[in-house]
């Protein structure tokens, strides 16, 4: 039985050629999984990225809305918020001219709910890749 390989982290890795956890951080938010990619954990990058990806573009496809910045409205300002964690994927979108939001569709709600909840679960990526970084997870 092969052992487990471990992951790259501050014990293991060089000081020269370490990933900062910025640089982890940053490319974790523009991309999901990015972050677990950079710090060497290729298997958490590709599930990371095959959860979080999928997960928004159904969001879109039951006819889920992009939500803008609304001070005024504190929920919408929060949902906007959680749409954002998703990066790169979140300007695409908005830029591509998707996410209008269709809010007689039966599935509107359940859209919003996978839109924003990717966002939040990518929040939890972007922690966890930046531990990763931190040497925290070395055994992990």
């Amino acid at each position: 039985m092969a052992l487990p390989r471990k992951p790259i982290s501050k014990v293991s890795m060089p000081a020269s050629t370490r990933p900062g956890v910025m640089p982890t951080c940053a490319l974790a938010w523009l991309f999901p999984g990015a972050g677990h990619m950079l710090q060497g954990q290729a298997g958490k990058a590709l599930v990371f990225g095959l959860g979080l990806l999928p997960m928004y573009v159904l969001g879109l496809v039951f006819g889920g809305r992009l939500f803008p910045f609304q001070i005024s409205e504190p929920l919408v300002l929060l949902a906007a918020g959680a749409e954002w964690m998703m990066g790169a994927t979140r300007v695409l979108v908005g830029w591509a001219g998707y996410g209008v939001g269709d809010v007689v569709a039966a599935s509107y709600e359940y859209g919003n709910t996978f839109l924003i909840v990717s966002g939040l679960l990518n929040v939890l990526v972007m922690f966890d890749a930046a531990d990763v970084a931190r040497g925290r997870k070395a055994g992990a």
